[in-house]
Parts: C-alpha cells; structure tokens; sequence
C-alpha cells in the first residue's frame, strides 16, 4: 500500500484539487470545484492534507482572515473542511495535520478558531481551544413599518450578478464594528454560490446588497453589503413586509438606533477558540455566517 504524503496549498493542481471535491462531497455533501473555476478559490483558503495513490483521505484546511473587534483590527484564523475519508479514520490523521497547523502558524495569529459539531467536542481543547457562546440577535419588529424601495433580485447563479456581489464586496465595510470579519470576500462568495443564490438583493436607495429572507414572521439577515456605514432601521423598512414581527440577525448589529437581544446559540455547530497570549475574546457576540467555513 501506497504511503500517505503530506500536501498543502494545491488548489491548481487538477488531480489533487478534484480529489479533495469528492471527499469534501463525501463527508459533507459540498462542492468546491465551480467555486475554484469561477476565481473565488484564492491564497487565503489553505488545504493541509494527506494523500494516499493520489487520493485525498484526510484534511484541515486554514482560512486567513482578520477580525474587527470595537473598531480595532486583529489577525485571525479559521480552520475548516476538517475531513478525513470513511476507511482512514481512527488513525489520528485530523490530530497531525491540526499538529501541522499549529506549528506552521505559530505566532502569526491572534486569535485561532473553528466551529466543530457535536461529535467531536472532546478533540479540540486537546489542541487549546476553548469552547465559546455564540449568540445570534433579534428584535421584535411591528408590522407596518416598510418603506417602497428598488429592490433587485440577483442571482448567485449567474456569473455576472456573481461578479456584481465580489467586486462590490472588495470595497465593503465590516457588517459590525462590534464583531465582525474582513478580508473574507472568498468565504463570502461561497455563500452566495451555494447557499443563498436565491436571496440576494441589491438596495439601490442604500447603495447595499442585503442577504435575507422571510420565513413565516420572521425576517433573517444573513449579511449586510455596503460600502459606507449600515443604517440598520432604514435597511429594514426596505426589506421587511406588512407580516413581519420579528428580525433575526446573524451577525453582531451595532446600530444604536435599534435595540436586540442575544441569546445563546444551541445549534449544531459549537465555537471554539485559541487566543495568543492574554487576549480575550470578545463576549457576547455572534461570528457572521457569511464568513464561517
């Protein structure tokens, strides 16, 4: 039997990279071969990995983005797709490969993170992550309070609103100066391609693509577009109908003229960070879905 090889940072590498799209697909059901093909695949998303006769069989991949904590910017990174192939497991291939990325990155980060499920709770503080509350935002919201705007459908499946969404995200402010993330155009696109290609609108009065959808009474904002500071109460007179009572944000809203409440997130997915040195992350926050690997 062939012997495993260590490879990193091979996106351009055909076989290699078309590899790890089948086990990215086996695993959990996800693709990343268009959003290579259409650019989006850049120098901040870093797959570490082991392969096996020119296989893929297990992989922790980095993502290097910054945060924006209170205004200030502070050096992040975000480790995912961490995956190993059915007949590799229980060889401890995920602990050497996090091994690999905690030495490769040493000292080059203030705060590293990851977002595990449920299985998998007892593996990351053996590496010094911390499990961390993530707390999503809403706000009751009376009906009746919408304004006419232009709205624009775009679409995440055509290559010119794709376009549109990253070129105009290249220039975006961070969607909260509270918590937020930036230099995470690439992780957004992701989202746009796979997940919310059919809830994207351009807000021509607000100059703001707007990430969002009703589900029965209940507005969610997965993410705020612009360029210039977010009005939150002006954004959602625009977007919200006569039936809406209630926002949910996933993000951290920082806008004083409207008041939310944050709760514990109980999903599926659970925070958890390593900090260097003495920094503390920040409490009561909510990590922007658009930018989670």
């Amino acid at each position: 039997m062939a012997e495993l090889t260590f490879y990193k940072d091979y996106k351009n590498d055909e076989a290699l990279r078309r590899s790890f799209d089948e086990l990215a697909n086996l695993v959990f059901g996800i693709h990343f071969e268009e959003w290579y093909q259409m650019g989006y695949w850049k120098e901040r998303y870093i797959p570490f990995s082991y392969v096996q006769g020119g296989k893929v069989v297990a992989n922790v991949s980095v993502n290097l983005l910054d945060f924006v904590i209170e205004g200030e910017e502070k050096r992040a990174i975000q480790i995912g797709t961490v995956m190993t192939h059915p007949d590799y497991r229980n060889q401890g291939l995920s602990k050497r490969l996090m091994n690999r990325v905690l030495k490769e990155y040493e000292n080059h980060y203030d705060f590293m993170y990851l977002f595990a499920n449920q299985n998998v709770l007892d593996f990351y503080p053996k590496f010094g992550f911390e499990a961390i509350n993530d707390y999503p935002f809403s706000m009751e919201y009376a009906a009746g309070q919408t304004e006419e705007s232009d709205l624009r459908k775009l679409d995440g499946r055509h290559a010119d609103d794709l376009n549109f969404i990253y070129t105009f995200a290249l220039d975006r402010v961070p969607v909260s100066n509270r918590f937020g993330t930036i230099h995470d155009q690439e992780l957004l696109m992701f989202y746009c391609l796979y997940v919310f290609n059919h809830c994207i609108y351009y807000i021509q009065d607000e100059d703001a693509i707007v990430i969002f959808e009703q589900e029965d009474k209940e507005l969610h904002i997965f993410d705020i577009i612009s360029k210039r500071e977010i009005h939150l109460a002006s954004i959602l007179s625009k977007i919200s109908s006569l039936t809406t009572n209630r926002i949910i944000f996933h993000f951290t809203p920082d806008d004083r003229d409207i008041k939310t409440q944050g709760t514990i997130y109980n999903g599926e997915d659970a925070l958890f960070v390593k900090t260097r040195d003495s920094i503390k992350f920040p409490s009561q926050v909510k990590h922007p879905l658009t930018s989670k690997a």
